[in-house]
C-alpha cells in the first residue's frame, strides 16, 4: 500500500531489471555474429521511449522504429547506435537524418525520393531494401527486385540491407506458411546476389517469435519487439516452443505495471446501478473503489464488468462502464479500503497479479495492441 503523498493519480512503472534480463535472454539464443536489433517503435510498445531506449541501447546492436520522428527523437536522447526506420518515409521527411540510421525502402519511389536527398544534401542514406515474402504488407515482389537494385546504383544508394517478414509464425503452431515464406526469402536472397553480385551485409527477417523458434531465420540481425518487454508473441509460439524442448524457456520477464490511486469511496445500497448505461446494478449493500483511469488512458472501454484491478493484495472487479477518465471497482469484499491505497491495473500485488494477457483477451485483442494503446501522458518511471 502507498500514501497520497508517494502515489500520482497514476503511473507506469518500468522495471530496468526485467529489461535487461530479457535481452539478456534472448541474445544468449543466438549465435554471437548475429546482431541484435531492440524495437522501439510506438513508444516503446506503450513503456515510454525515453526510459527504454537508452536501456535497450546498452545491451543491443540496432534500435528499431517506424517513422524518421522517432530517429531524430533517439539522436536527441543521445543514443549513438545504428537505427533503422521500419515504416514509410516521405521525402519531406528525410531532413536531419544521419548516416547511420538506415531506411528501409519497398518501392522505386522510396529510392527516388532518398536519391535525390543525397543529391542535394550529399549525405547518402544507407537502405534496407524490404521484399514481399507472402505478408503483402510493405515490400517489393521478388520479380521487381532487380529493377530496384539498378535504381539504387544508379542513384548511386549504399543498399547495405535486404528485409522480411513472416505473416502467420505466431498465432499457430503450424509453421508451413513460415517456412514457405522462408523459401521465398531463400530466392529473394539468389536475385540479389544475381543483380549485386553478392549480397548486403545486413539480411534480417525475424521478430520475436522466429528469434524464439527458428535458428534458421536468424541471418546477420534479428528484430526483437514484444519479447523484449517480457511478453510471449501468442500462446501458440510458447506451446510450440515448450513442444519442441519440453519446456518455456527462455524466461521473460514483463517490465511494466500499471498502478492508480483509490480516488474515492462509494457506498452503493441493493438494486442502485452503477454508472452510463445502468450495466450493473448492486445485488447486496456494496462499497466501491472509484478509481481515476479510462479508456482515454488506454484502459479499454469493454473492460467494464469484465475485469478485474488488484487493492490491497485482493481482486476488485471493475463493475458499470468504463469511462472516459474514470472506473469503478467493487471493494465489498476488501476491507479497510481507504482513499489513496494502491490500485494495480496491470502487474502484482502481494501474490496476485494481472497481466496484459488477461487484458487483452477481456478485449477481444492481443498484448502488443493493448500495451501499445497506453495514453503517452501517463507518467512513465523506473524502478
Amino acid at each position: 500500500m502507498t500514501t497520497a503523498e508517494s502515489l500520482a493519480v497514476q503511473r507506469i512503472e518500468i522495471a530496468a531489471s526485467a529489461l535487461d534480463h530479457n535481452l539478456r535472454e534472448l541474445r544468449a539464443l543466438l549465435n554471437p555474429k548475429v546482431e541484435l536489433l531492440a524495437v522501439v517503435k510506438a513508444n516503446a510498445y506503450g513503456h515510454g521511449l525515453d526510459l527504454v531506449a537508452p536501456l535497450a541501447a546498452l545491451r543491443v546492436d540496432w534500435l528499431g522504429v517506424h517513422g524518421a520522428e522517432e530517429a531524430r527523437h533517439l539522436r536527441r536522447l543521445g543514443i549513438t547506435k545504428p537505427l533503422l526506420v521500419m515504416g514509410f518515409v516521405p521525402p519531406s521527411d528525410l531532413a536531419g537524418l544521419d548516416a547511420d540510421t538506415h531506411l528501409v525502402v519497398s518501392s522505386a519511389e522510396a529510392l527516388e525520393w532518398v536519391g535525390e536527398h543525397r543529391r542535394r544534401s550529399g549525405l547518402s542514406l544507407p537502405v534496407h531494401l524490404k521484399v514481399d515474402i507472402g505478408t503483402k504488407r510493405q515490400g517489393v515482389a521478388v520479380d521487381r527486385i532487380p529493377e530496384l537494385c539498378r535504381l539504387a546504383a544508379k542513384r548511386r544508394l549504399d543498399l547495405v540491407g535486404v528485409a522480411g517478414h513472416f505473416a502467420n509464425i505466431e498465432d499457430t503452431i503450424e509453421h508451413e506458411f513460415a517456412r514457405l515464406q522462408l523459401a521465398r526469402f531463400h530466392q529473394a536472397l539468389e536475385v540479389v546476389t544475381a543483380e549485386c553480385g553478392q549480397l548486403p551485409p545486413l539480411i534480417h527477417t525475424s521478430c520475436s517469435a522466429a528469434v524464439l523458434l527458428f535458428r534458421e531465420t536468424d541471418f546477420s540481425l534479428v528484430r526483437v519487439g514484444i519479447s523484449m518487454y517480457g511478453h510471449w508473441p501468442s500462446r501458440e509460439t510458447r506451446l510450440s516452443l515448450m513442444l519442441r524442448q519440453g519446456k518455456g524457456n527462455p524466461e521473460l520477464q514483463p517490465v511494466l505495471s500499471w498502478k492508480a490511486a483509490v480516488g474515492q469511496i462509494q457506498n452503493v445500497e441493493s438494486g442502485e446501478s452503477v454508472g452510463y448505461g445502468r450495466t450493473w446494478t448492486a445485488r447486496r449493500p456494496s462499497q466501491l473503489a472509484v478509481i481515476p483511469v479510462g479508456y482515454a488512458d488506454g484502459y479499454s472501454r469493454v473492460l467494464g464488468n469484465r475485469s478485474r484491478v488488484l487493492i490491497r493484495g485482493a481482486s476488485a472487479p471493475i463493475v458499470g462502464r468504463v469511462c472516459m477518465n474514470i472506473m469503478m471497482a467493487d471493494i465489498t469484499d476488501i476491507p479497510g479500503v481507504i482513499i489513496s491505497d494502491e490500485a494495480v491495473l496491470i502487474g502484482s500485488q502481494g501474490t496476485s497479479t494481472v497481466t496484459a494477457e488477461e487484458l487483452a483477451a477481456h478485449s477481444e485483442t492481443i498484448n502488443y495492441e493493448l500495451l501499445a494503446r497506453l495514453s503517452p501522458a501517463i507518467p512513465r518511471v523506473l524502478v
